[in-house]
């Protein structure tokens, strides 16, 4: 089999750039617990926040889309896309060399790190299964659920995974030294853009925004905020791939730009509002992780600090203006929060990742950059041609996935609701 190359294992894990292939038991065990973190994180973390912002006549829709993806991208990763996201090909993607994972057995070691290959690709496809499930939020109460599972399985080969080999695979983002610690660009500003587009071409609910369509059941939502941050430390303290001073700093910087995003949102909800609410909370909280995500292998806690900051302020007035001014029905606030976020961190890093900011000092500069100006080049070349790249092809997607099922459910499905009109199910019936 052809090895994942040692520049794009560098980029992702700099402490594993010259290790020997030896097996870790420590590294092995924490990665382990790592990808059943991220896997938390979709089923059933995002599922219960997601089900508690919808109407009480949707939830299980939301839960079955999150269920179902879960296991339809699973699948699709170990056919192929773990090969083209992963395997040697060229700059732009992958081979077939390993499809069906077909050249990994028991004794696999990654090259160049200290844990299993097959745990390696486990990780690798929980990150594959949340990304299409974030979009769930834009389309969230209409879309038919044929649909959505076609378009996510067009979508996770020609968006996902191109991008996951160019930053993460040896392709030519990680070959111009683009940081990306745990998937700001691969992960947050993927499905944030591609909500955005899906939101744009699927219209917005009937009635909205004349109709207040408040969440059905707070108390389900705070209990999925809860699951996504916990998860997200294997997300990101993961992505270290061992269990050492990267991850254990990872996951500092995670928690501290969690805690001020959440801190941060609530204040300016209160100035602005005159009261603080729960769902502001949370989502702040959130905020602060997708943005802290590409930089938290790169950042200090006092850097953190300041991102999570950012995060809730920048994220709470996109929020604002997409709903308010644009009025773009991107239900669950997916690109405001997710896409935005994961913009913002990936531009913050190419600055709070230089090692001479005093308190806020970073850890350095990836790839052949030695500069501010030449990381930050690099950071924004990442971000506008995955933005461009991925609003294109989502588009594309979708129209296509229009002419063979549908998009959308009809006006009375949609008033009954999906879980009726769709499952024939109810998500609540007490007798």
């Amino acid at each position: 089999m052809k090895k994942i190359s040692l520049l794009a294992l560098s980029l992702l894990v700099p402490s594993l750039a010259f290790a020997e292939d030896a097996l870790n038991g420590a590294d092995t065990a924490w990665i382990l617990t790592a990808t059943a973190l991220v896997l938390f994180m979709t089923i059933p973390g995002l599922s219960l926040f997601y089900g508690g912002l919808v109407r009480s006549k949707n939830v299980l829709s939301i839960l079955m889309q999150c269920f179902t993806l879960t296991a339809l991208m699973s699948v699709l990763w170990y056919i192929a896309g773990y090969s083209l996201a992963f395997g040697e090909g060229n700059q732009w993607i992958g081979d077939f060399n390993n499809l069906f994972m077909a050249n990994i057995s028991k004794d696999s070691i990654l090259s160049g790190g200290t844990i299993p290959e097959s745990l390696f690709a486990a990780f690798q496809m929980t990150f594959a299964v949340i990304t299409p499930a974030l979009i769930v939020g834009a389309f969230a109460e209409r879309m038919k659920f044929s649909a959505i599972l076609l378009f996510s399985s067009i979508w996770l080969f020609a968006v996902y995974i191109p991008v996951c080999h160019w930053v993460w695979g040896g392709g030519w983002l990680s070959e111009l030294g683009v940081l990306d610690f745990a998937g700001g660009i691969v992960v947050h500003i993927t499905a944030g853009v591609a909500a955005l587009v899906t939101a744009l071409v699927i219209g917005n609910r009937r009635s909205w925004p004349k109709t207040a369509m408040p969440p059905h059941n707070m108390t389900m939502t705070v209990t999925g905020a809860g699951m996504l941050w916990v998860g997200w430390f294997g997300f990101n303290a993961g992505s270290a791939l061992a269990a050492d001073g990267n991850a254990a700093m990872a996951l500092v910087a995670t928690h501290l730009s969690a805690s001020m995003g959440a801190l941060t949102w609530m204040a300016l909800e209160w100035k602005k509002f005159g009261k603080p609410s729960v769902l502001g909370v949370v989502t702040g909280m959130v905020a602060g992780l997708g943005t802290i995500t590409p930089a938290s292998g790169s950042v200090s806690p006092g850097a953190a600090i300041i991102i999570g900051l950012c995060a809730g302020f920048v994220c709470f007035y996109a929020t604002l203006y997409i709903k308010q001014k644009l009025k773009i029905d991107d239900s669950l606030d997916v690109f405001p929060v997710h896409g935005v976020g994961g913009i913002l961190g990936s531009f913050m890093v190419g600055i709070l990742c230089a090692s001479d900011l005093g308190p806020f000092s970073g850890f350095g500069f990836g790839g052949d950059n030695t500069s501010i100006g030449e990381q930050l080049s690099a950071q924004m070349i990442g971000i506008v041609s995955v933005v461009v790249y991925t609003a294109v092809i989502t588009w594309v997607i979708l129209k296509a996935v229009d002419a063979i099922t549908g998009l959308r459910v009809d006006a009375d499905d949609e008033s009954i609701g999906l879980d009726i009109s769709m499952h024939e199910e109810k998500g609540y019936d007490i007798r």
